[in-house]
């Protein structure tokens, strides 16, 4: 089973927003086939591997992180594909939180007679997936904000300048993360300020299938030459506006705007996480300033922080991670839960939980 997880891992960028998923089969106490679900519509690790093993199949057993499925979409069922390879055992790591599955994929072997074991190394199958499980027991996306800050707590100096707070390494473990990620949201304020890409591209390798690119733009300022946009589209700006010429503007440079509702002039964060949350995607991905960063804070949006600390001093005058001004009591803070820390060249990155009321 570390086996197969290992194999799922390398579905980590791109196989979203399906599941990163890896199989194994043994026969005779030797490894004889494996594979990985590599993408979006194309044959799952089950069908991989049984092609890997062949006729090998036959009475083998099968290790597999998740729950092989039941129905058909843009492929056959797993469960079926296992039957009709005579496979006689299957070890599952996880069920699948898939209500399309949800148990059905293992009551389908086990009618048919085959030995089954479900529940081994479970903890590390639900962290390759987490989002995707959440997302498929909330009908939500995991989203969680990526700030890189000094010692003190900046994120940008006054005049706005903040490239670069941290060193290589850090920007390197950034761009893992988005390649990691369905989807990355930003500010028009950051677009402007900025100017990013928000792609996945340093130090990551294999197969990547790229965030999509989102922009929370109320008066459409986003310029048509703006690096987020691309070469190929991708990116959807969130908006209120209802100015023809820069919608039109802006869709003839392939992105997709959504005019949404508005609250106190600026688009309504309640119906741009209910517009996200109907696109399919496991993770959000925040890169913002501190405005938005304090916003999606305060409402309880966000589900995770992701914390980049370098060993610098930026100073009182520099801006902080979060705007929070109605935060003025010691009660209303905001709490944590350490996941993890890791240290990339000089800097720190310390991942936490954010504790919801």
């Amino acid at each position: 089973m570390k086996q197969a997880l290992a194999l799922a891992w390398q579905g980590q960028y791109s196989a979203k927003p399906n599941p990163s998923v890896g199989c194994v089969i043994v026969k005779n106490g030797e490894l004889v086939g494996e594979g990985w679900h590599k993408q979006a519509g194309q044959p799952h690790a089950e069908v991989n591997a049984l092609v890997d093993a062949g006729s090998n199949a036959i009475g083998a057993t099968a290790y597999v992180t998740l729950e092989p499925c039941s129905h058909t979409g843009r492929t056959g069922p797993c469960a079926v594909a296992l039957l009709e390879a005579k496979i006689s055992r299957v070890v599952i790591a996880m069920k699948d939180p898939n209500p399309l599955v949800a148990g059905e994929g293992i009551e389908i072997l086990k009618a048919a007679g085959v030995e089954l074991a479900v529940g081994l190394l479970e903890a590390e199958a639900r962290e390759l997936n987490k989002s995707f499980c959440l997302r498929m027991q909330t009908a939500k996306p995991f989203v969680f904000s990526k700030v890189a800050m000094s010692l003190d707590g900046r994120t940008a100096m006054a005049s706005g300048e903040s490239k670069w707070i941290t060193g290589a390494e850090a920007r390197c473990d950034v761009h893992h993360l988005r390649a990691g990620s369905c989807a990355v949201l930003t500010g028009v304020a950051t677009v402007l300020a900025d100017d990013p890409e928000l792609t996945a591209r340093d130090g990551v390798e294999g197969l990547v299938v790229q965030p999509v690119r989102i922009v929370l733009d109320s008066a459409l300022k986003t310029p048509v030459t703006a690096k987020i946009i691309g070469e190929q589209g991708g990116c959807s700006i969130l908006t209120i506006s209802d100015d023809v010429a820069k919608r039109k503007a802006l869709e003839a440079k392939g992105c997709v705007v959504i005019k949404l509702p508005s609250h106190k002039g600026r688009v309504d964060l309640q119906a741009a996480f209910d517009w996200l949350a109907e696109q399919n995607l496991n993770s959000v991905m925040v890169e913002a300033g501190n405005t938005l960063n304090g916003a999606l804070l305060a409402a309880g949006f966000l589900d995770e922080l992701e914390m980049y600390i370098a060993p610098c001093i930026m100073g009182n005058q520099a801006k902080g991670a979060f705007s929070l001004p109605t935060l003025d009591k010691m009660a209303d803070r905001k709490m944590l839960s350490l996941n993890n820390s890791k240290q990339l060249g000089d800097d720190l990155r310390l991942s936490y939980t954010i504790i919801k009321p």
